[in-house]
């Protein structure tokens, strides 16, 4: 049987500091979403948009910003991903801002226990996300969803799988990380995640890259993607709210992609934070889709 996917659209910048990304799930319909993955032989059904409550706007209180709404908006993410996964769907997270992956993976986590797979996450950014209250002023949890799956963070946040933390710290592998908080690059290595920063991509190489990260799965892995489109340099995506110069190239990326599919393990998918606001003619959601078909099985590979 060939892969059956989910897009599960989630519109809202509830996490974010910037408006636009509400509108990414319908962008990424546009960009040709659905028929790209069923030009790899996946059979997509779209759940259409989750619904939850509007972006209020409001200043950061006690540490965060709009902390109410963005437990509404992750309980109902985290419940439509379980709803699929245990029904044999690979769920497609569409953001959205990247706050939603603490939904997703908190069902991803808690799908693997029940089922008693390993869970091994990549999470392809140009930030560690791993902020505290304490550590940013601006209160935007965006920038706070690894921190709350490994725990750190308000409990209305960080209970959403079956356990606390919600998964292993070492579970996780980061990559393309080219801005971190000094107090936040404290934290990752105190709860010892393995990141792949763009220095070591530079120095060894996106294959050498993948093949580190993706080391040391056994073949009941359940691979999880969390792609935050800013992982990309902003030459090639320009659409989203917080650009970092310095990211993996289109090639870099497809290979990238293609090293995951060639795993034959990816079971769910985050593609988070992409803005349209900020685009020029769709662009960045048209690249995005394009990598996506990528991870699906789409490949520049000529040789034998």
């Amino acid at each position: 049987m060939g892969i059956r996917a989910s897009l599960i659209g989630a519109p809202t910048d509830i996490g974010a500091g910037m408006r636009g990304a509400s509108m990414g799930p319908e962008a990424l319909r546009v960009a040709g979403i659905a028929r790209t993955l069923e030009s790899q032989g996946v059979a997509v059904q779209d759940r259409g948009d989750l619904s939850g409550p509007a972006n209020p706007q409001l200043p950061a209180h006690d540490g965060y910003r709009h902390l109410a709404q963005v437990r509404a908006w992750n309980i109902a993410v985290h419940d439509a991903v379980q709803k699929d996964l245990a029904s044999g769907q690979l769920p497609i997270l569409l953001g959205g801002d990247h706050c939603l992956s603490i939904g997703s993976i908190s069902a991803v986590a808690r799908h693997c226990r029940r089922v008693h797979r390993a869970l091994r996450v990549l999470w392809l950014d140009a930030h560690a996300d791993f902020n505290t209250s304490v550590l940013t002023p601006s209160g935007n949890i965006h920038g706070m969803p690894v921190a709350c799956l490994c725990g750190l963070g308000p409990a209305e946040l960080i209970d959403l799988s079956d356990q606390v933390p919600a998964i292993d710290p070492r579970s996780i592998r980061q990559i393309g990380i080219r801005s971190v908080d000094q107090g936040e690059k404290r934290l990752v290595h105190e709860v010892n995640i393995d990141v792949f920063d763009m220095r070591y991509i530079d120095e060894v190489g996106i294959r050498r890259t993948l093949e580190v990260a993706l080391a040391d799965m056994d073949p009941s892995t359940h691979l999880h993607v969390s792609f935050d489109v800013d992982f990309l340099d902003p030459d090639i995506a320009p659409g989203v709210g917080t650009t970092v110069p310095g990211g993996p190239s289109y090639r870099e990326a497809q290979l990238c992609m293609e090293m995951i599919a060639d795993t034959g393990r990816l079971a769910s998918l985050d593609i988070m934070e992409l803005n349209p606001a900020l685009d020029l003619r769709n662009r960045t959601a048209e690249v995005a889709v394009d990598l996506v078909a990528s991870l699906f099985g789409k490949s520049t590979l000529m040789r034998r």
